[in-house]
């Protein structure tokens, strides 16, 4: 059998699962390997036979989503154009991790194509949904890369086509400890105000990444570094807690290492509030931005929050199992 997995390379969580995907995947098939988006750093340790620039979304340094960089880097034309030469006919079956190339190109000629992710879990109106109503959200969600089928991944078993997290084995293999820092990686803010906020909280210690620094400094107890895999896992493995974004890998890896965790959901990015209705469920604070006003609410996290005793188990090739009975041909 001819397998091509797609998978969306803006951000780095949908290449981390597929770290542990792919191997699964090898084994029921011949595997053609598909990324596309330009704002990962993660690179994969495995041949990658199509690359696209795709629809990618670029952070900006509010909390939230550069629209004007994100409409001036992604050409309208380019995109019409490989999805009518992409020839995802000439594969069994097609496994997309919210990659929208492939999506509509199996859409147009009508060829089967099986959704592997986290937002798939978001088409079941059984997870968790934030008190607002966003119908733009809802209809990104459906049409950024749309299918009907689908195995999905989220914090719990909502449905009966849903895991729990999918933990890369860097994070599950890891030996976890506590060496007194806090970690921080919010890519849609400007590390500069984010040192300026935290340098206000007395006697801790933070490590921030951020996609808007090239080399790391130091200011105070506040270290900033660029983003790096290995030196990210690191810093969160030997934390006392993670402030990060309401993203999916990252709060999940968080919560498996048992360590405490605050989300900030990113603004005008629905299914990061999506998760943050999750994550509260499981009793993960959730705070609304980083502004001055924010400080008070740190301080009492720091203070009085917990781990939550979370553990998820290996689910990769179970996933992946069911996927390939239910749709593979």
């Amino acid at each position: 059998m001819k397998i091509l997995y797609a998978i969306q390379g803006t951000g780095n969580g949908h290449l981390s699962r597929a770290i542990d995907i792919i191997p699964e995947l090898k084994k029921h098939g011949e595997l053609d390997l598909f990324v596309s988006g330009a704002q990962a750093e993660i690179v994969l340790p495995y041949p990658v036979k199509y690359k696209s620039k795709g629809l990618s979304f670029y952070f900006g340094k509010s909390g939230g989503i550069n629209f004007l960089k994100t409409f001036q880097k992604n050409s309208s034309n380019d995109v019409i154009k490989e999805i009518k030469n992409f020839p995802v006919e000439n594969y069994d079956l097609v496994v997309n991790d919210f990659e929208p190339i492939s999506a509509w190109a199996c859409k147009k000629k009508e060829v089967q194509i099986i959704s592997l992710s986290h937002q798939s879990a978001l088409l079941s109106k059984k997870s968790p949904r934030p008190k607002f109503v966003d119908p733009f959200g809802e209809w990104m969600i459906r049409n950024y890369a749309p299918v009907k089928k689908y195995i999905g991944f989220h914090f719990e078993e909502y449905d009966k086509n849903i895991f729990t997290p999918v933990i890369r084995n860097a994070i599950r293999q890891s030996r976890p400890k506590d060496v007194g820092h806090y970690t921080v990686y919010l890519p849609a803010y400007d590390d500069k105000k984010l040192v300026q906020r935290l340098l206000k909280i007395s006697k801790v210690k933070w490590h921030i990444f951020s996609k808007h620094t090239k080399s790391a400094y130091h200011v105070g107890r506040v270290s900033v570094y660029p983003i790096s895999g290995a030196d990210f896992v690191e810093s969160v493995v030997t934390s006392s807690g993670v402030i990060c974004g309401a993203g999916f890998e990252t709060p999940a890896e968080v919560l498996h290492l048992n360590k405490k965790l605050l989300v900030v959901p990113m603004k005008s990015q629905y299914e990061q509030h999506c998760n943050a209705a999750a994550l509260k469920k499981l009793g993960v604070p959730v705070l609304k931005k980083v502004k001055k006003k924010s400080i008070k609410k740190i301080e009492q996290w720091l203070e009085e929050s917990k781990p939550l005793d979370i553990f998820f188990p290996d689910v990769a090739g179970k996933a992946v199992d069911k996927l390939i009975e239910k749709y593979g041909k």
